[in-house]
């Protein structure tokens, strides 16, 4: 399983590249995910970065319900599918008994390295706002070594610079 700081293997990337794991096509939860990540797709093309659904439906499905759902008829980034849940099983996300995903963010680094995880129960759903402000701080850190971005930090907002110097001052 993939680590944080560790290579995904199997993936080509270009760009940073914001992977999200769904359980499953014409579900509940998922459209209304998914339907906001299109309305966010814009801003995260903005940061140079790129969306990837992940289900372990197969293209087939995902086509139906696109054809189908007016919320995910609108969705422009890539809907991969999974259906030997191979990929759900590299970043962990696969529920063996159910064959399904957990719904899983992972942001990825244009290098292949995993900088962000985020695994939690399908009951739960995403807010891409909090994902999209997740990838612009792991792209600032990235270009501002030794800077860390602190809680609900966004940019243009302070950062702070770990060290002796800074331990009880905050």
């Amino acid at each position: 399983m993939v680590k944080i700081g560790g290579k995904v293997n199997g993936f080509t990337l270009e760009a940073y590249t914001n992977v999200l794991f769904y359980p499953a096509d014409f579900t509940f939860v998922c459209p209304t995910e998914l339907a906001e990540a299109a309305d966010y797709y814009e801003r995260f093309q903005k940061e140079d970065a790129e969306i990837l659904s992940i289900s372990t439906d197969t293209v087939f499905v995902h086509k139906a319900w696109h054809d189908q759902s007016p919320s995910i008829r609108k969705i422009k980034y890539p809907m991969l599918a999974d259906p030997t849940g191979q990929v759900c099983r590299e970043f962990g996300t696969y529920i063996e008994s159910e064959g399904l995903s957990l719904r899983g963010t992972f942001i990825i680094d244009p290098t292949g390295v995993l900088k962000c995880a985020d695994i939690h129960d399908n009951s739960i759903g995403r807010s891409s706002a909090e994902i999209l402000r997740k990838l612009q701080a792991a792209k600032f850190v990235a270009e501002h070594k030794g800077e860390a971005c602190p809680a609900s930090w966004k940019p243009g907002e302070k950062t702070l610079k770990p060290g002796i110097k800074l331990v009880g001052k905050i």
